[in-house]
């Protein structure tokens, strides 16, 4: 049995809530992950996806274009270590996409990728960031609802 198939089926044995005491005193939201996804949107309604275009190309918030390829020919420079993005929606559920931002640790734990709606349980986080997200529940939200568009 692979690493992979053994996190998803003890996942699902023990109901994983991402939900910590230093995410509650932080506001953040608690999730559920269901095998390999958070199913649940963390806001209760949908993204926004062109807010989501915007954060995913912006270096100070979701920076995901350092590290993948993706529609957004104005933006010159694009990564070449994670995997290419433009047929995502295609790919992945929202749920898979939502486990992938929010902490993708529970995927890979060995990639290289942060986890952006996680506080406590991180390593070397610069002293400013220390205690925050790196996005909200809505920004993360608003980047899957435009990752949804790449079909």
């Amino acid at each position: 049995m692979s690493r992979k198939t053994r996190i998803l089926i003890l996942a699902v044995f023990m109901g994983l809530v991402g939900s910590t005491a230093a995410q509650a005193q932080q506001n953040l939201v608690a999730y559920t992950i269901v095998k390999d996804g958070i199913p649940q949107s963390l806001t209760g309604k949908p993204g926004d996806p062109a807010k989501g275009r915007k954060l995913f190309a912006t270096p100070a918030k979701g920076n995901c274009l350092s590290c993948h390829q993706a529609p957004i020919p104005e933006e010159m420079f694009h990564g070449k270590i994670g995997p290419e993005l433009d047929e995502v929606g295609a790919r992945l559920t929202a749920a898979e996409m939502r486990l992938r931002i929010v902490n993708p640790k529970v995927i890979n734990s060995d990639t290289m990728m942060p986890s952006y709606y996680k506080i406590d349980g991180l390593n070397r986080v610069m002293k400013s960031w220390q205690g925050k997200a790196i996005l909200s529940a809505d920004e993360v939200e608003d980047i899957i609802a435009y990752l949804q568009t790449l079909k």
